[in-house]
């Protein structure tokens, strides 16, 4: 998915330990055009940038896809990141500059590297079938030694995994002695989790990692904290076990996330992750250029063949403390 604010905020990026539960509240960002859908974006903030390698969460529906068209996303590009799309209702066609033509299905993940450049498209397909549009769309970012790397393209489909009073699907890394074959660049977490009405849950986990906890439907609490839905909770590493909670009579539904806390300073603006100013500057005007970097998408038929990078800031592009704030 493109980040399509018209004035999108830069983001030198990197990660800090924190002893409490962090609650993450989401701001609305309407994704614009026609066919408008409105998401709910909780990564990255100025108080805390990324979860391990995961750079930014949209958590959107449901939307009424016969009624208002969904999702339809123009061609757009990606550098130094992995888009991971996540659907918990919907269909979405993907394509990409890769030659990748694929659906995005509910339970499946479709993980797309971008290395040095890419471009995708991502439109909602279905509507009699597939009436409601509900999912995530993630970023990872990548480390400096596998950014500059080829385009990519992973799809998988994981087993359900029965807990005590919940069941997890694992797209990515390992959980509860189920393990994700898709490679990572880095150690990672990515599960879907179904909790039962009033379950509680203590998980283990990997200490090493610090998590994240987005609520898609339901009330949920970690740690004993309340998370509404969208709302997403942070625990830092040091911590072996995720204390989850259903607190309410109805299902509720989670996506935890996770990683070693990421050591690399980024700077992401707009559809880019880059290290400087000056990289992010020469990315974009390579993308208003055509540059063979990102590539074209091929079959795509919506409103525009590719999305117009927005203006760069008056300023510099300026390295901000590790969690968000500025040095």
């Amino acid at each position: 998915m493109s980040n399509v604010e018209t004035t999108p905020t830069e983001f030198a990026c990197a990660a800090t330990p924190a002893d409490l539960i962090e609650v993450l509240h989401p701001r609305e960002v309407p994704l614009g055009g026609a066919r408008a859908i409105t998401v709910r974006r909780t990564l990255p903030q100025r108080d805390r940038s990324l979860i391990g390698a995961w750079c930014f969460i949209d958590h959107y529906g449901p939307q009424d896809v016969a009624a208002d068209g969904g999702m339809d996303v123009p061609p757009h590009p990606h550098t130094g990141l992995q888009t991971a799309s996540w659907l918990f209702s919907g269909r979405v066609e993907h394509r990409d500059s890769g030659g990748v033509h694929a659906v995005v299905n509910p339970g499946e993940l479709n993980l797309m590297t971008a290395g040095a450049g890419i471009c995708h498209s991502e439109v909602s397909v279905d509507p009699q079938a597939a009436p409601v549009l509900r999912g995530v769309q993630l970023w990872v970012a990548l480390p400096d030694t596998a950014r500059h790397g080829v385009r990519d393209f992973n799809h998988f489909a994981p087993k359900p995994v029965s807990l005590p009073g919940a069941s997890a699907l694992v797209f990515l890394g390992e959980l509860a002695g189920y393990h994700s074959p898709v490679p990572l660049f880095t150690p990672l977490l990515g599960a879907q989790l179904d909790l039962d009405p009033r379950a509680e849950l203590a998980l283990d986990v990997d200490p090493a990692f610090e998590h994240g906890v987005l609520c898609d439907q339901g009330a949920v609490s970690l740690g004993g904290t309340g998370l509404g839905v969208g709302a997403l909770g942070y625990q830092g590493p040091g911590r072996a076990v995720l204390p989850l909670r259903n607190t309410g009579d109805s299902p509720a539904r989670i996506l935890v996330l996770g990683g070693v806390p990421f050591g690399e300073e980024l700077v992401l603006w707009w559809n880019f992750i880059g290290r400087s100013h000056d990289e992010i500057v020469e990315f974009r005007r390579r993308w208003q250029d055509g540059d063979e970097q990102f590539g074209e998408v091929r079959g795509y038929q919506g409103r525009l063949q590719r999305l117009p990078a927005p203006p760069m800031p008056p300023l510099r592009l300026r390295p901000r403390r590790a969690g968000g704030g500025s040095p």
